[in-house]
């Protein structure tokens, strides 16, 4: 065998110390590189808890966190620092949804995340047992869910223009304190059963949506004030209605109503109607105002005067029938 022959077990050898000190090497690297990659992310935290605290503001002795017309699409972790918080106020942030971590702050008394691009709700709002005010309208949500039913004292709860927003959970209706719900402009299209079992709401808003009917049960709501019912496809109203004492604003333009009904008239708590826009049947005559013209303004758009006159002619057609086919009316008024 030749002197300058290799050893094979010589070579196996070498080769295992280089093949650990390659692992080593390597580790160290990827040690190195998870190091920088945390203080990165540390450095970023800090920057981002520095950011967040400059739009930290105190009104009417509140802390707030007010963001508006600035990129945030989503909210950093280092914002848990900051849990004393009562009040979030962001418009405009492009943010994508709301943090798991929300419910972590249980001082929140308003959260305002309106006008961004939010999908979801995040079962953790729940938690917030103090919250008064949730403001989520102009975002794309679906759905809501049941968990939000836990938040006992929210007074207010906004959820307009989502779009696709078609119902509620009926655990919703446990909402004891709610007295304010905005849920116009989504895709209901049948009265959600949930509002009817708040038992302190006042003012309501399913204006925009592909309502055609009302429940009969709807005088339930013994203690809503303000009804908006605008732009929907209502054709028409259920008796029941007028046993809503309370009841003083009613809007129903843009909807399908072909008639005024007669017991409308004994709603005497209402204090402003508008059916303007809808096909009606008849085109009652209104007497000539004596008043200005800003009366006279505030007449056209009042609408009791209006709905009054077409329930007293629509008696006079029921009672004469056939004078009433032979009579043209002198003037139109529809405007309500």
């Amino acid at each position: 065998m030749s002197e300058n022959a290799a050893c094979p077990g010589a070579v196996t050898a070498v080769k295992e110390i280089w093949e650990k000190r390659i692992k080593i090497i390597s580790e160290d690297l990827k040690r190195e590189k998870e190091f920088q990659q945390k203080l990165v992310r540390v450095w970023e935290e800090r920057v981002s808890l520095t950011r967040l605290k400059e739009k930290v503001t105190r009104e009417n002795g509140r802390l707030v966190l007010k963001i508006e017309k600035e990129e945030w699409k989503t909210l950093p972790a280092s914002l848990m620092k900051l849990n004393q918080l009562q009040e979030w106020q962001l418009h405009r942030t492009g943010l994508l949804k709301i943090p798991e971590f929300v419910g972590r702050f249980q001082s929140l008394i308003v959260l305002d995340l309106s006008r961004n691009t939010i999908s979801e709700i995040p079962r953790g709002i729940g938690l917030l047992t103090r919250l008064q005010e949730l403001i989520l309208s102009y975002n794309k949500i679906k759905t809501v869910p049941k968990e939000l039913s836990h938040c006992a004292s929210l007074e207010k709860l906004e959820l307009a223009v989502n779009r696709d927003i078609c119902d509620l959970p009926l655990e919703l209706g446990g909402l004891s304190s709610l007295t304010h719900l905005d849920l116009s402009m989504n895709s209901f299209s049948a009265f959600p059963p949930a509002v009817l079992n708040m038992p302190a709401l006042e003012w309501l808003d399913l204006g925009g949506n592909q309502l055609r009917q009302l429940p009969e049960t709807i005088d339930r709501m013994q203690k809503l004030h303000t009804l908006w019912l605008q732009r929907n496809e209502i054709t028409g109203l259920p008796e029941t209605i007028s046993n809503m004492k309370t009841l003083g604003t009613l809007v129903l333009c843009n909807n399908q109503l072909q008639d005024i009904p007669a017991f409308m008239g004994d709603m005497t708590g209402l204090r402003f109607v508008n059916f303007r826009d809808n096909p009606l049947r008849l085109e009652p005559t209104l007497p000539p105002s004596e008043g200005t013209e800003e009366e006279e303004e505030e007449r056209e758009l009042f609408g009791l005067q209006f709905m009054h006159a077409y329930i007293q002619e629509a008696r006079r057609e029921a009672d004469n029938p056939a004078d009433c086919v032979a009579a043209a009316p002198d003037s139109v008024n529809s405007d309500g």
